[in-house]
């Protein structure tokens, strides 16, 4: 019984101070009004051809997003760049393919069908360049952080110059709404370092919700469909309750009228 005791106590004291721990890093993220919420939320194309372009020009150089395709950038749903203008973004990039007929590799401009170019060759370079971290891939990277599109959103704009008494290593920077308020990533973005193609003013905070933006299509590229999907059942299922409502008000208007 005092085994018992004791087991009960110590599961109570650990759950405690694992909601005690969660308490005290509680962040309350940045918002924004992302188009794609809510039942008939949609995402805005501008806004994806945006991030699109911040994360080719930004973020490429150390993230990669393996798991889409040139071709993902025309499709339905997604950015909708205009086929030909997809073709050209990945033309514009180079592959390494073959062997060719004399069993050599060789390189040749990438097409529709190709994954996104990667920007190391394999993970042990990508942290030889990036000081011993490893820039992780993006093409999930919503899903996998707590606190999703917010986080990511909040994080781009959350450097700040560190509290008085905070030291931080060499290469190290002050983020507050990074876990542990430290980061190796230097902050990405800053007003007008690219220009974008349609007008829109490229400032931290425009850049940070486009590429975000683009992050969660990427993250769920049928999101819009599962919408559409879920508002056809939620009518179906109205329209199915008012029949067997009215079904069963006719079937017990019988039994009481025999009674």
């Amino acid at each position: 019984m005092k085994n018992l005791i004791k087991l009960f106590y110590i599961i109570s004291f650990f759950f405690l101070g694992t909601a005690y721990s969660l308490s005290a890093e509680k962040v309350d993220y940045l918002k924004t009004d992302w188009s794609f919420k809510g039942l008939f939320g949609k995402f805005d194309r501008g806004s994806l051809q945006r991030g699109y372009q911040v994360y080719t020009e930004v973020c490429a150089a150390c993230h990669s997003m393996k798991y889409l395709s040139y071709r993902n950038l025309a499709e339905k749903g997604g950015p909708e760049f205009p086929i030909i203008q997809a073709k050209a973004i990945a033309a514009s990039f180079e592959v390494l393919d073959g062997p060719n007929a004399d069993g050599e590799m060789f390189t040749r401009p990438a097409k529709l069908s190709d994954k996104f170019v990667m920007p190391y060759e394999n993970e042990k370079a990508a942290q030889a360049a990036n000081g011993g971290a490893y820039p992780p891939d993006m093409s999930v990277l919503v899903k996998a952080r707590g606190g999703g599109v917010d986080y990511i959103y909040s994080l781009l704009q959350g450097y700040e110059d560190a509290p008085s008494g905070l030291t931080l290593d060499e290469g190290v920077h002050y983020n507050k709404y990074m876990y542990g308020n430290k980061i190796k990533m230097s902050a990405p973005l800053s007003d007008g370092i690219i220009e974008y193609g349609d007008g829109t003013v490229a400032s931290v905070e425009q850049m940070s919700k486009d590429v975000t933006t683009f992050l969660m299509w990427a993250a769920e590229p049928h999101l819009e469909a599962r919408h559409r999907m879920g508002f056809k059942a939620i009518v179906y299922l109205i329209i199915l309750t008012v029949l067997v409502y009215f079904s069963m008000k006719k079937i017990w208007s019988r039994v009481e009228s025999e009674v």
